[in-house]
């Protein structure tokens, strides 16, 4: 039985720089995110709500959705 693959996403707020990091499944990604250029997130410090180029979120990510052309 093998593990079920995850994802790094990391983000940094850009108006207090608290870091942000989530490991999700594709189905997780899909579902939360969708397979969209930008992840939408909201700082759990600021409140503030950004957006971050998903290639910088999470570049293994992006290559295997294929995003990049």
């Amino acid at each position: 039985m093998s593990a079920k693959k995850t994802f790094k996403i990391q983000t940094s707020c850009p108006q207090c720089g608290c870091s942000a990091v989530s490991h999700l499944s594709p189905e997780e990604i899909r579902e939360r995110f969708g397979d969209v250029p930008n992840v939408e997130m909201e700082c759990s410090e600021c409140m503030l709500k950004y957006s971050a180029p998903m290639e910088s979120a999470c570049p293994e990510w992006d290559k295997e959705c294929k995003l990049k052309k």
